[in-house]
């Protein structure tokens, strides 16, 4: 099977502003959009805060989609001007992330395994809007691994489901 999917924005973060931070107060690393990013099997994206983060991690890449945050928006009547704001590494749109959960995927060159969907934090309520954690149930995203190195770009793509 393959589908289209469209890769919005890629984003990365040199820190955490979130984890770890309960009762601290959250940092304020920020991120940076690029077009393209280079997937290291193993090991996560280059430049980003989940790089080498540690052995086997599940999170090595995330995946938001644009949709589950039009819906987000529809519920609490607000717009997302900075979708950094979600700290997700990939906004996409055309496919239904937790359909990839526990499945072999490709993306261009480079294949994931859906890991997990992202659960959202408390955190959400201070970054984009109050209501925003309880909003994001069960579509906050998802977390995967690389399976093989390759380079992910912005822009029109196609999804293939693996064995």
């Amino acid at each position: 099977m393959s589908e289209r999917i469209t890769l919005q924005q890629i984003h990365l973060s040199s820190g955490h502003d979130f984890k770890g931070r309960f009762e601290k107060g959250r940092l304020n690393n920020g991120s940076t959009e690029v077009d393209s990013v280079e997937c290291i099997e193993g090991r996560g994206l280059v430049g980003d805060r989940y790089f080498d983060f540690k052995e086997d991690y599940k999170g090595q890449v995330s995946f938001m989609a644009v949709e589950a945050i039009a819906e987000l928006e529809a519920d609490l009547g607000i717009k997302v001007g900075d979708w950094s704001l979600f700290r997700r590494n990939v906004i996409v749109s055309g496919v239904a992330l937790n359909g990839l959960v526990g499945r072999n995927f490709r993306i261009g060159d480079v294949a994931f395994r859906g890991a997990e969907q992202c659960k959202p934090c408390f955190w959400m309520d201070e970054a984009i809007a109050q209501g925003a954690y309880a909003a994001l149930e069960n579509r906050g995203g998802l977390r995967c691994r690389i399976l093989s190195s390759g380079t992910l770009s912005r822009g029109e793509n196609r999804l293939q489901l693996l064995a």
